[in-house]
């Protein structure tokens, strides 16, 4: 049967979908901007008809109705594998739970471990081969509709098509699809570029060589980076990363990427997803220098350190004298997720060359009053989300570090000399009182 008669025995209204759910089906709605809207709300309608409904999903950009309209959790079950701000907050409400992992496990662990009774999925509409394009989210979703028991599509005009692996469904493989309300994108404005990160900029700029693999996080300092590469002196840059962000679109404009020195993937930016503004979505879409891939090819550390020269720019939240990076959540208080944090870390000391860098400020305010991100140790509750044996470059806005190789003096030293001035008395003084540093005896 051709895919247009296909298509048109298969289209279905979002109510009509939500009309199949039973009791106790766990649901996918899939990542970021690839998440039902229509379906969401049609599903979210039936609260009062049924009961111990799981959904998936993660880095919600909006509002999901299966959360605002049960609070309680009577009937849905969020659980989430990473926090955009909206889910930090339901989080905080005790309405949406995280589901710990690595970001490039994802895949492995849908065909290993899961079941998914239902996959609702945003795609692009259909093309002439009868394929529905996940747009800007490959990740792990391939995956999660590989295990699906049943498959829906609710399509957007709005994403943009992109090039990959592993990032297509065809109609004979769908149970449904819902025609969109082809809704604008939402969209992660760039964060501001302080004074601080440019300061932490500029002690990475200089590590970073000719030809090398850059992974760049999303934030301040990552965008900052981008920035300074921009106006630098360094050409043939590659980009192995998880995230495409607005940074990297400015990056490449710029002519600094064409990953002609890549080990892997020559001559493409490859990526799992990107969230941006409409420039970011606008550039990848049918852009065949971009190339979107699941998540365990751009995440897994072994596939990561096949580039030679990969440069890991993350930020962390708070790293203690030991050298353990708390990256996402504050004592129990869950802020965001692992995602590739530790994968990129490791696969970047395996690449020949390979660096990593953990950036913070040296203080944030703690109710209005400054407080240290260097710790002598993390709160009761604080996820380790890079130990400290995996730790190469700390840096702040007062200097650059390597723990590569240093004892546990020697590191706490070095942490101590990058705090902010005012903190540096009182962190020697833990050191000593811990026995971090000599000076105390048990």
């Amino acid at each position: 049967m051709k895919p247009n008669q296909l298509l048109r025995e298969k289209i279905r209204s979002a109510a009509e979908v939500a009309a199949l759910v039973e009791s106790g089906w766990s649901v996918d709605y899939g990542f970021a901007i690839n998440q039902p809207d229509l379906f969401d709300a049609a599903l979210a309608a039936r609260r009062d008809e049924l009961k111990e409904i799981r959904i998936r999903t993660a880095l919600s950009v909006q509002p999901r109705r299966v959360v605002e309209t049960d609070p309680d959790q009577r009937c849905f079950s969020v659980e989430n594998w990473h926090f955009s701000g909206y889910d930090r907050r339901a989080h905080d409400k005790g309405v949406t739970s995280y589901i710990p992992f690595n970001f490039g496990e994802g895949p492995g662990i849908y065909r290993r471990y899961l079941e998914v009774d239902l996959a609702v999925i945003k795609t692009t509409p259909m093309d002439r081969h009868g394929f529905f394009n996940f747009g800007a989210s490959n990740t792990y979703i391939r995956a999660a509709c590989d295990v699906a028991k049943r498959i829906v599509v609710e399509t957007s005009t709005a994403l943009p098509h992109c090039y990959g692996v592993e990032n297509v469904l065809h109609i004979s493989e769908l149970d449904a699809v819902i025609e969109g309300d082809n809704s604008p994108l939402a969209e992660l404005p760039s964060a501001p570029v302080s004074d601080i990160d440019r300061r932490v900029a500029q002690f990475i700029v200089p590590h970073i060589a000719h030809g090398a693999c850059l992974q760049i996080g999303i934030g301040g300092m990552p965008n900052a980076v981008c920035m300074a590469l921009a106006d630098a002196p360094i050409k043939d840059l590659g980009i192995h990363t998880e995230m495409f962000v607005d940074g990297l679109v400015a990056l490449i404009e710029a002519g600094k990427i064409t990953g002609w020195r890549k080990n892997t993937y020559r001559g493409k930016v490859v990526y799992t997803f990107a969230l941006g503004t409409r420039k970011t979505y606008d550039f990848i879409d049918g852009n065949e220098m971009c190339l979107s891939l699941p998540v365990d090819e751009t995440n897994l550390t072994e596939n990561i350190s096949r580039n030679r020269n990969v440069v890991s720019i993350n930020n962390a939240m708070q790293i203690d004298l030991l050298g353990q990076v708390a990256s996402e959540s504050s004592g129990y208080k869950h802020r965001s997720g692992t995602g590739g944090q530790l994968q990129f870390v490791r696969g970047a000391g395996m690449s020949e060359g390979g660096k990593s860098f953990m950036c913070l400020s040296s203080r944030y305010l703690k109710g209005g009053e400054p407080a240290s991100r260097i710790v002598a140790g993390l709160n009761q509750g604080t996820v380790v989300t890079t130990p400290r044996t995996d730790v190469m470059y700390v840096v702040t806005e007062f200097g650059i570090v390597n723990l590569k190789g240093k004892s546990v003096p020697d590191r706490a030293k070095a942490l101590i000399s990058i705090a902010h001035p005012d903190d540096r008395d009182m962190l020697e003084k833990h050191a000593r009182d811990c026995g971090l540093l000599p000076g105390r005896v048990f």
